[in-house]
């Protein structure tokens, strides 16, 4: 995300279209998952295509969120969403303590292993179905669980997140 949407947390992605009548699929990040529909308005998008939409009704189906977004009226609209990123504003969510903070505020910061090496930079964050991932890379790349038996301490003010993970030559 760049530019304008610099000031934008994602909280999810489209999944896939919910029936012919422009519904789609949410995979929320929140936890609860039904805290992402607190959000009465979302941007979508991807790259430097980004939109406003209104939630204009959510529901569930199978375990999933299923929402109307305003604008999207049938299959093929919400087809082309698919995949996009869920986000609002920065601005627009609770203020974080020194112990909680957003994903997005760690990407960029140094990560070093107990012993105090370290092991590079945050990149990026993959959603698996068992846990959520750190990509992190330095001279070689590291996909460290982001759970607090793995992260030990993250220092927002020094960009430094402490992670007990052992650094394996590769």
């Amino acid at each position: 995300m760049s530019g304008e949407s610099s000031a934008l947390i994602q909280l999810g992605f489209v999944g896939a279209p919910f029936g012919v009548r422009g519904w789609v699929k949410l995979r929320s990040h929140t936890d609860p998952a039904e805290r992402l529909l607190e959000h009465r308005s979302l941007t979508i998008g991807q790259g430097s295509d980004w939109q406003n939409y209104r939630i204009e009704a959510s529901g569930r189906s199978g375990g999933a969120l299923t929402v109307k977004l305003a604008g999207v009226e049938d299959r093929d609209q919400a087809q082309a969403l698919r995949g996009a990123q869920v986000c609002v504003l920065r601005s627009e969510l609770p203020q974080r303590d020194d112990k909680d903070f957003y994903r997005a505020d760690l990407i960029g910061c140094e990560v070093v292993n107990l012993e105090g090496l370290g092991l590079g930079t945050v990149q990026h964050f993959i959603e698996t179905p068992a846990q959520v991932l750190m990509v992190v890379r330095g001279t070689q790349e590291y996909w460290i669980p982001a759970v607090p038996l793995h992260l030990r301490r993250v220092e927002l003010q020094a960009r430094r997140v402490t992670v007990d993970w052992n650094a394996t030559p590769g």
